[in-house]
């Protein structure tokens, strides 16, 4: 049996009021629920139980040399695919820190067999999905341009496993890992 895994980080529920206050104002996107708010690390994929087992097991190892670090949401973006806009997000201010962090990750990732992650690392929380129906965003990337939070900590990484169903993403929290 695969499981469809990513590691990642839980937000505050401080954070995720902050963020689910702003999602609105766009016809046709497809917010996220407050239990799907999280910053990701690394997507993982489908994976068969050894290699999960064994990505636990690694990602223990790099909770217990990786120390808390605050960071906090600075604005608002979007990615798009085939030149259109696809998903809309909040951004993180830079942190040094989340990006050694977000390394260690990829490097264990690759232990275990995985292949290198291709893309540029982002550190973003997704807010909504974008369809062909939705309307102009630029509206709301102004209006939310100079979102931000108060910083928070860092103190964990989550192994969360995703169930897809007919109603979206469901995200379990696998195994926690506290930071130094």
């Amino acid at each position: 049996m695969s499981h469809r895994l990513f590691i990642g980080i839980a937000l505050p529920l401080r954070v995720k009021d902050l963020l689910i206050d702003c999602m609105e104002g766009l016809d046709g996107a497809r917010w996220q629920d407050e239990d799907q708010l999280h910053l990701t690390l690394r997507f993982v994929g489908d994976v068969d139980a050894p290699l999960a087992n064994d990505l636990a097991a690694r990602l223990r190892m790099v909770a217990a040399e990786s120390t808390a670090f605050p960071v906090a949401i600075d604005g608002v973006g979007h990615f798009e695919r085939k030149k259109k806009p696809h998903t809309l997000w909040a951004g993180l201010s830079p942190s040094p820190d989340l990006l050694v962090l977000q390394r260690k990750v990829e490097r264990v990732c690759q232990l275990v067999g995985l292949e290198p992650e291709t893309r540029r690392f982002t550190p973003h929380i997704t807010l909504a999905r974008l369809n062909s129906a939705t309307g102009p965003i630029a509206p709301f990337l102004a209006n939310h341009a100079r979102l931000q939070s108060p910083p928070f900590m860092v103190d964990h990484i989550i192994l969360y496993e995703s169930h897809l169903s007919r109603n979206g993403s469901m995200y379990e929290a696998v195994m926690r890992y506290s930071l130094k």
